[in-house]
């Protein structure tokens, strides 16, 4: 194994540990210079730990070296080094979720694959979600190593997320983050919604249950970051419909019809004036603009209330109950629940 280009750490192991097990789950997108060292730190965080612990490599469908660098890193590793690979490029959101459905432990930390999360970290907030009886514990990268290029966006984005959503953390884009199981796999994360997840979870769990930890956070070494200015877009897009299912989605005809019925007033209004001037005095209508404004603001009003109310309901429906997933994967054995874990103090299974 080569040497890790992050500086030399000790495991953080706390003193007493409840009894789990342990699944890392980790997205990975052209990320070949980064497996191995990844592994390796990796390893040395979890290699004293007391429980069994897996590891879950996600390719989401890489183009360069990644998936030979995974299979040879996973084959010396040992078998507790899981690939689940991604046909395609689905983005990290379809990633982390194909992790997570995978994965088997009963706490399950998730983390980028370019070495900025150290997993060195992993163990205590581990600690802490188990210790505090907490369902998630989400890294906070005070000391963040990124330009201002991409603090700014996101510390702006941080605020901005946690008014519109009501869980105040200071870093929603941190990927390490560790769940009780139970807990995460009971959402289901499409588009970009893993900037979303502690908001995702307020809408099962109570947000007292809801913590952050200070975490490390180092330069990018290797690679190139796949995060660019277009990305602010969508996540406005998707923070307003989460803003919609954590407010509405028990009574989503309060928050279509609402808006319907503003418009369908508003035209009401105009289709009342000018009937006024129609039948009191003897005005014609028929070519006046505001005719056809007030038509298509009625029109759009009704428009809201069901179209809307139909195909958010629909949606939610078919990716919730229907088992279809955002993305698609290779072929992948299945493994029984006491298969594979890289028992305590031992190596391989």
């Amino acid at each position: 194994m080569n040497q890790s280009p992050l500086p030399p750490a000790e495991p953080r192991i706390p003193a007493s540990l409840l009894r789990h097990t342990l699944s890392v789950v980790v997205p990975m997108y052209n990320e070949a210079e980064n497996v191995e060292p990844l592994l390796a730190r990796i390893r040395l965080a979890l290699k004293p730990y007391p429980w069994p612990w897996e590891i879950i490599l996600v390719d989401d469908g890489s183009i360069d070296a990644t998936p030979s660098e995974l299979a040879r890193c996973a084959a010396l590793e040992g078998p507790h080094v899981r690939i689940i690979r991604l046909r395609r490029n689905f983005k990290q959101t379809a990633a982390m979720q194909a992790g997570i459905d995978a994965a088997r432990g009963t706490v399950i930390a998730t983390l980028d694959g370019d070495l900025q999360n150290d997993p060195i970290d992993i163990p205590h907030m581990v600690g802490r979600l188990l210790d505090e009886d907490l369902d998630l514990v989400a890294g906070w990268r005070k000391d963040r190593r990124d330009n201002l290029l991409r603090k700014i966006p996101s510390w702006i984005a941080n605020r901005l997320i946690a008014r519109m959503t009501g869980v105040h953390l200071q870093d929603y884009g941190c990927s390490l983050k560790v769940f009780r199981a139970s807990a995460i796999k009971s959402v289901r994360l499409y588009g970009e919604m893993h900037r979303f997840i502690p908001a995702w979870l307020a809408t099962v769990t109570t947000p007292k249950r809801i913590a952050q930890e200070v975490v490390t956070h180092h330069a990018r070494v290797f690679g190139q970051s796949k995060y660019g200015i277009s990305r602010t877009f969508r996540v406005l897009l998707d923070l307003i419909f989460v803003y919609f299912f954590m407010r509405y989605r028990t009574r989503p005809g309060h928050f279509f019809g609402g808006i319907g019925i503003v418009l369908g007033a508003l035209g009401g209004l105009i289709l009342a004036y000018l009937a006024g001037i129609k039948f009191f005095l003897g005005e014609s209508i028929g070519t006046r603009p505001l005719l056809f404004g007030g038509l298509f603001l009625v029109i759009a009003g009704v428009q809201m209330v069901t179209s809307g109310v139909l195909a958010e309901l629909l949606a939610r429906i078919y990716y919730g109950s229907s088992g279809t997933h955002a993305y698609l994967l290779e072929e992948t054995p299945t493994l029984a629940e006491d298969e594979c874990w890289h028992p305590p103090d031992s190596n391989g299974c």
